[in-house]
């Protein structure tokens, strides 16, 4: 088997704004010297494992109930409320009494974090596995019992027990540390169970108050980038009101702007398959499954960013994917020197480019991967489903 499995993508979109900045415009960085438009890697990750397609293929119509809520199968849920939203409301629903239910999902949820001052959510956002959340939902079940007919068991004994020893201290540094004590031995209780969740085994995840249950990422994305020089042009729009007859105003309703730009991109994906079958408890059968799922996701789903006002939505022209245990390497160096604003056709251009730089990494490192498999749709060379076949043996 190996080790790693690395991914090189040239998209080609049309006039669109996929990924905004905090003006609104698409996201730029400076490149040989250049501005190239850019799509963060947040942006690109959330975008595929949100996606229908990536959530069909890991799932297959699998689910579980957590909360009433339906959970897909070996998939995360990533929330700050899930206090506010789930445990205090399904408490108060099995009659247990509303201050309560308030104060038991605080603590409940302490096991994923910091909880904020006063607030019934997270001061940040956690991940939790899908069997995480059902071992979670046994732990909530026995508190209901607890509370509503009374009924122990050696957690809620241990819980009452730490509750009661936090709200005897009286200074916020021993508070704290109370605190702190009751996080621990929830997230002993709950957290590191079962399947680690396709997408947190994926892209990692950090717990900030319980450190033992981090995952580190099996997959390296890099930001996607255009392989030439672009400048941002600005969408003059109106909107017209369709009951005003002209007779008084002829003016529009609404008048704005939008950036946009056009670009062919770059994009780069490195897959450790060795570490991502460590995170999924040594299942390679599901690692298969998501390396699968992430490339066929990869090539085929674009962000979502204004598309409906874009419509931006296309496929890959060209994917290379390797396999090998050699260190990985990024073909970025491909584009410092971008391809010429004025080129005939980018696309080919930046094939040619790609392709170019990674024959002379070759002959300058020796073979930079064992096995190698092409799709291009200019050429017609290649198909998706043999690229799956290849990225997932």
């Amino acid at each position: 088997m190996s080790r790693f499995v690395q991914l090189h993508i040239l998209t080609s979109y049309p006039p669109s704004n996929m990924n905004r900045d905090d003006q609104g415009r698409p996201k730029t960085a400076k490149m040989g010297g250049t501005d190239r438009l850019r799509v963060s890697s947040q942006s690109l990750k959330r975008t595929w494992r949100v996606s229908d397609l990536f959530i069909d293929r890991i799932t297959q119509g699998a689910d579980h109930t957590v909360f009433n809520v339906s959970v897909p199968a070996n998939l995360s849920k990533r929330s700050r409320t899930f206090s506010g939203e789930w445990v205090k409301p399904f408490l108060q629903k099995q009659g247990v009494a509303e201050d309560d239910a308030d104060a038991w999902s605080k603590d409940l949820c302490r096991a994923f974090g910091q909880m904020e001052n006063d607030k019934n959510k997270l001061s940040q956002v956690a991940a939790v596995t899908d069997t995480e959340l059902l071992g979670f939902h046994k732990l909530v079940d026995q508190v209901r019992d607890f509370l509503v007919d009374k009924k122990s068991t050696n957690f809620t004994d241990k819980m009452v027990g730490l509750i009661e020893t936090r709200d005897k201290k009286k200074k916020s540094d021993d508070i704290k540390k109370a605190n702190q004590a009751i996080t621990k031995f929830v997230a002993d209780e709950c957290l590191g169970s079962g399947t680690t969740a396709v997408d947190i085994a994926l892209f990692g995840r950090m717990l900030a108050s319980t450190p033992k249950y981090n995952i580190e990422a099996a997959c390296q994305v890099a930001h996607a980038i255009s392989v030439h020089p672009v400048t941002i042009e600005d969408d003059y729009f109106t909107a017209v009101d369709d009951l005003n007859t002209g007779n008084d105003d002829a003016g529009a309703a609404h008048i704005g702007e939008a950036g946009f730009a056009a670009g062919v991109f770059y994009s780069y994906i490195c897959i450790n398959k060795e570490l991502l079958i460590e995170n999924l408890n040594g299942n390679k059968e599901l690692a298969s499954k998501a390396i699968a799922a992430l490339t066929e996701a990869a090539v085929t789903v674009a962000p979502k960013g204004k598309q409906n006002s874009f419509a931006h939505p296309t496929y890959a022209f060209y994917a290379l994917a390797e396999k090998g245990d050699r260190q990985p390497r990024s073909l970025c160096v491909s584009f410092l020197k971008p391809v010429p604003k004025y080129a005939e056709n980018y696309a080919t251009e930046a094939l040619d480019a790609l392709e170019n730089q990674r024959s002379n990494f070759d002959k300058v490192y020796g073979p930079c991967a064992d096995a190698r498999y092409v799709m291009n749709s200019i050429t017609a060379e290649g198909t998706l489903q043999e690229l799956l076949t290849f990225v997932s043996e």
